[in-house]
C-alpha cells in the first residue's frame, strides 16, 4: 500500500376547539389529517404522523413519507476522531425509484437512530452495481443503484447524526454463472475496457461522497481475479483527484491471508468470514483462538493498519464452520451470533485494529424489528436482543483506538 491517505393557552374551551381544529386546517398543519381516498384520519404528533418505518404505499404502487424537515436524528455518543475505533455497520441499500426522496430520508434516519442506539459511530454505505458475465467488460448503474444525488442525501442525514461514513459500491452477482456466481472471480474479456468502464461508473460517486464529506470511499471490494492489475494505479489516481478522503480497498479472507494485498490504497479493509471448526457452545475464549490463528497466518501481533470492513455470522446452529454462509437456514441459535460478535470485537481491541462493520442490515427494513426467520437471512442481527446487547457492549466497550501512530 503506498498511499497514507401553539404556543397560545386558550381561556375558553370555544378558543381551545377553534385553535386546534379550525386554525390547524388552514395552515395544514392539523393533528388529524385526512388524505385523499381516506375515511379515517392520520395522527399527526409534534410533526411526525404515525406511518410505518417503510412508508405509505400510494395507490400507483409509489412509498412516500412525512416531510423530512419534521424529523429530528439522534446524535451519537462521540464522533469519530483519527485514531478512534470504527464502530460500525454495514448498510445494504439496493434502491427502489418508485421509492421518493421523503421515503429515503426517512429510512435514512430512522437507520442514524437505531445506530446510535447501539452506540456506532459509523456506517458504511453498499449498493449494488452491475455487470454482465464473467467476462464481461461492462459496468453500468442498475434499477436497485441509488443515484449519486440520493446517496449525497443519506450521507448528510447519517452526518446530521456525528456518524463517520464510508461509501462503498459492491458488485451485484445476480447476472454471473452459477458455478463461479462470485465477483472475486471475474474474467474480463478486455481489461482495459473494464477498468475504463468502472471507472467511468465511480466518478460521480466520488463526487457525492466529497460533497458529503465522507471519511472513506472503497474502490473495491472482494476483486480477487483483478488485485495486483497494475491499472489500479490510474483509478486510484483519478479517484484522489475527485475525493480528499481515504481510499480504501476490501480484501475478502481468503486472499488476505494466503498473500500481499497488492492495492495502491490509503487503507485495507477485510471481509472476515474465518470458519472455526468447534462446536455450537463453544466459549468466546475458543473463538477468539481461532480467530487468531487466522489472522496469524498473515501477521503476528497488533494490526493498527486494518478495519474489519465485514464480520457476520447466521444466528444458528453450525455456523462457525461457516460464517460466511449466507443462504442456509438451518435452526435458530441466537448465542452463537452473539458469542461471535463478542469474539471479534475481542480480538479488534487485542489486536489494535481500527474497528469493525457489522454484516449488515438492508435499508428498506425497519431495524427495530425482529426479523422474520422463515425469510430473513440468518445473517440477520438487527432485533435480536443478545445480538444487540454484545455490539452495544463491544460499541460502549473502553477501547481507544489504534491511535495515530500506526508505524506497527
Amino acid at each position: 500500500m503506498k498511499r497514507a491517505r401553539l404556543p397560545l393557552l386558550a381561556v375558553l374551551p370555544v378558543s381551545v376547539i377553534s385553535f386546534v381544529i379550525a386554525v390547524p386546517f388552514v395552515a395544514g398543519d392539523h393533528p388529524l389529517r385526512w388524505e385523499s381516498g381516506s375515511l379515517m384520519p392520520k395522527l399527526v404528533l409534534n410533526g411526525e404522523d404515525s406511518t410505518p418505518a417503510g412508508g405509505a404505499t400510494d395507490s400507483d404502487g409509489t412509498t412516500s413519507a412525512s416531510p423530512s424537515q419534521t424529523q429530528k436524528t439522534a446524535k451519537v455518543d462521540k464522533e469519530w476522531k483519527q485514531g478512534m475505533p470504527q464502530w460500525g455497520v454495514q448498510l445494504y441499500w439496493e434502491d427502489n425509484p418508485k421509492h421518493s426522496l421523503e421515503y429515503v430520508e426517512k429510512q435514512a434516519r430512522l437507520h442514524a437512530d437505531y445506530l446510535v442506539g447501539l452506540h456506532a459511530n459509523s456506517v458504511s454505505v453498499s449498493f449494488p452495481f452491475f455487470t454482465g458475465d464473467r467476462e464481461s467488460t461492462k459496468i453500468f448503474e442498475g434499477a436497485k443503484t441509488p443515484t449519486p444525488a440520493r446517496l449525497a442525501r443519506v450521507l448528510e442525514i447519517f452526518h446530521e447524526a456525528g456518524l463517520r461514513t464510508t461509501v462503498r459500491p459492491l458488485m451485484d452477482e445476480r447476472s454471473l454463472d452459477a458455478e463461479d456466481g462470485w465477483r472475486g472471480n471475474i474474467k474480463p474479456a478486455d481489461r482495459d475496457a473494464w477498468f475504463a468502464s468502472y471507472e467511468a461508473f465511480v466518478a460521480p460517486y466520488l463526487k457525492a461522497a466529497e460533497s458529503e464529506k465522507a471519511a472513506t470511499f472503497v474502490i473495491g471490494t472482494e476483486l480477487n481475479s483483478l488485485e495486483g492489475d497494475a491499472r489500479w494505479d490510474g483509478v486510484v489516481d483519478d479517484a484522489e483527484k475527485l475525493f480528499s478522503g481515504e481510499v480504501a480497498y476490501d480484501a475478502n479472507w481468503d486472499n488476505y491471508v494466503s498473500g500481499p494485498i497488492s492495492m495502491p490504497v490509503s487503507h485495507l479493509g477485510i471481509d472476515a468470514y474465518f470458519p472455526v471448526k468447534v462446536a455450537d457452545d463453544a466459549s468466546v475464549d475458543t473463538l477468539v483462538k481461532g480467530w487468531n490463528n487466522w489472522l496469524d497466518k498473515k501477521a503476528t501481533g497488533k494490526l493498527p493498519k486494518i478495519t474489519i470492513s465485514e464480520a457476520g455470522i447466521g444466528a444458528m446452529n453450525g455456523a462457525y464452520h461457516a460464517p460466511g454462509d449466507f443462504y442456509t437456514k438451518r435452526a435458530v441459535n441466537p448465542k452463537v451470533q452473539a458469542n461471535w460478535y463478542k469474539a471479534v470485537c475481542q480480538v479488534v481491541q487485542e489486536r489494535r485494529m481500527s474497528g469493525v462493520y457489522w454484516w449488515s442490515i438492508y435499508f428498506d427494513t425497519d431495524p427495530n424489528a425482529k426479523p422474520d426467520d422463515k425469510v430473513a437471512s440468518r445473517l440477520d442481527f438487527a432485533g435480536r436482543p443478545l445480538s444487540e446487547k454484545a455490539v452495544r457492549s463491544c460499541f460502549s466497550s473502553g477501547y481507544a483506538g489504534p491511535g495515530t501512530d500506526t508505524a506497527s
